[in-house]
């Protein structure tokens, strides 16, 4: 026990002097999401004056990001495998740059030196017993950036909770930050009477003893306002907030029913209030891991009844997905939907399920769409896509035909949309 306390005295610094090992040049991967290291990140952005072309490497930022505002580009470059709101602005203006990648994949790029890591910035807990860490909120691709980094320097937190299935060991650490303060939170969105209305469509697709995957947002949050009277579900997902919590009080959530993982909660990040961070902090039935093993398609598959929840900003009439452009802007990314989407569809009893609003722009424009935008990527192909969910209702694409997939989506669309949307679907041939 004695040894692991020495080390960790000897790697004992300030941000200050840990972040000083940054180099110009070097390619520094930030923890993601709520698992930010803010007091690194603001340490790094403190040296912008002494550095020049650093890449500044991660998923969604849920800080600031004064590495991305105007000013920095000299000092720093950010390279997004996801865009989020702090970072918007600097890739629609060419000051950062988006990179696509399914989530599941992006371990690969530091393990295999396409993207080869200098430095990781991470949050951790205290060391238990052993002078082991955990990650907390944060393993999905930070865990995999450490493993082959120069430097890894940690962050750590008292706030972090600690979570089970993966640790990182003192010998892993370059540089050890003492700094407590309170994490990043996700408040809980708004539910309308739109969402509410898509949230009972998808919860009717859902039998009891189902594993769900929840992605982030006002609808999935709706999903689970109308799962109180199901049995037995259990969650692998990539991440979960506050409402699974919620319903594994209630008895909703027991696990029992998984295939793999049996009575635990999987999941690679957590996004959440400090209610989530409570209640994850040493459950020993929550267990995070590397997101090439969560959200794999081959573990995700072997799951008997796996319902993969995702959104979308447009569904074409072919069942085509956009779920991270506005025409040719980047608004957010591909994450983890196709490796979910697929592995659902592995899964025996499994069902895919994408689910919109029927429009956009207070009720201008119809999210189900002739063809997607020009210049919009095509996230999810239309042979991966199961269901597509609106508040009218839910269209079966499965082993349909596309003029019968037409039919179906028209069906789900706004009411005041049907008839152009039809006679554009004759122009193209598909009805």
């Amino acid at each position: 026990m004695e040894s692991w306390r020495n080390r960790y005295r000897h790697k004992l610094v300030s941000a200050e002097q840990a972040l000083g090992s940054i180099k110009p040049g070097d390619r520094v991967v930030v923890g993601h999401a709520c698992g930010e290291p803010q007091a690194l990140v603001a340490a790094l952005a403190a040296r912008a004056p002494e550095l020049n072309d650093v890449e500044v490497v991660h998923m969604v930022a849920m800080g600031p990001a004064p590495y991305a505002q105007p000013g920095m580009e000299k000092s720093f470059r950010h390279n997004a495998l996801f865009v989020g709101a702090s970072t918007r602005k600097a890739v629609e203006e060419k000051r950062a740059d988006y990179t696509p990648c399914f989530f599941s994949e992006i371990p690969r790029l530091f393990k295999e030196n396409i993207l080869p890591v200098d430095a990781v910035l991470m949050q951790v807990t205290p060391p238990d017993e052993n002078g082991f860490c955990s990650l907390g909120v944060s393993v999905d691709y930070t865990l995999p950036a450490a493993e082959g980094a120069r430097t890894v320097i940690a962050q750590m937190n008292n706030q972090m909770p600690r979570t089970g299935g993966t640790k990182i060991g003192l010998d892993q650490i370059t540089y050890i930050v003492e700094k407590d303060e309170a994490l990043l939170e996700l408040k809980s969105p708004s539910i309308g009477e739109l969402e509410r209305r898509i949230g009972e469509n998808v919860a009717s697709l859902i039998p009891d003893g189902a594993t769900l995957q929840l992605g982030i947002g006002a609808i999935p949050d709706a999903v689970l306002l109308f799962l109180k009277d199901k049995k037995d579900l259990g969650i692998h997902s990539e991440m979960f907030s506050d409402g699974v919590a919620f319903l594994a009080e209630a008895g909703v959530i027991t696990n029992r029913k998984k295939t793999i993982n049996t009575g635990k909660f999987t999941a690679t990040f957590l996004m959440g209030t400090r209610k989530l961070y409570d209640f994850v902090d040493n459950n020993p039935n929550v267990e995070l891991y590397p997101v090439d093993y969560v959200n794999d398609p081959y573990i995700i598959g072997q799951h008997t009844n796996m319902v993969s929840i995702n959104s979308a900003l447009q569904v074409d009439l072919m069942g085509q997905v956009n779920a991270e452009m506005l025409g040719c802007r980047q608004f957010s990314g591909i994450g983890g939907q196709v490796d979910f989407v697929r592995g659902a569809s592995r899964s025996p009893g499994g069902k895919a399920i994408i689910a919109l609003p029927s429009t956009a722009a207070q009720g201008k424009i119809s999210r189900i769409c002739p063809e997607l935008d020009r210049g919009a990527a095509v996230s999810t192909s239309r042979n991966d896509v199961h269901y597509v969910v609106t508040e009218y209702g839910v269209a079966s694409l499965r082993g349909k035909s596309l003029r019968q997939r037409a039919q179906e989506l028209i069906a789900v669309s706004h009411p005041e949309f049907r008839e152009v949307l039809t006679i554009q679907a004759r122009e193209k041939g598909l009805i």
